[in-house]
């Protein structure tokens, strides 16, 4: 009986103890979780930025081409050979 009881209370000790990392582990990965989210969440908005400015450039280089390419068709006829 007595060691019935031993055996039940070293059980009882050993499911603790995995809960109790059980949960500690869960903690540490919750805390690498949000790093990963914070570190999306940057990249995102990085991506977002860098979308806009190339969209930018692009129309700026597109007016500026074809105002370059207008002035050029106008001044042919001045072209004298």
């Amino acid at each position: 009986m007595m060691r019935l009881r031993m055996r039940w209370i070293c059980t009882m000790h050993s499911m603790a103890v995995k809960e109790h990392n059980t949960i500690i582990e869960s903690r540490e990965e919750t805390g690498m979780e949000e790093k990963i989210y914070k570190t999306m969440n940057g990249a995102g908005a990085m991506n977002i930025v860098l979308g806009v400015v190339a969209l930018a450039v692009g129309v700026a280089t597109g007016v500026l081409l074809i105002i370059s390419g207008s002035k050029l068709l106008s001044g042919k006829s001045k072209i004298l050979f």
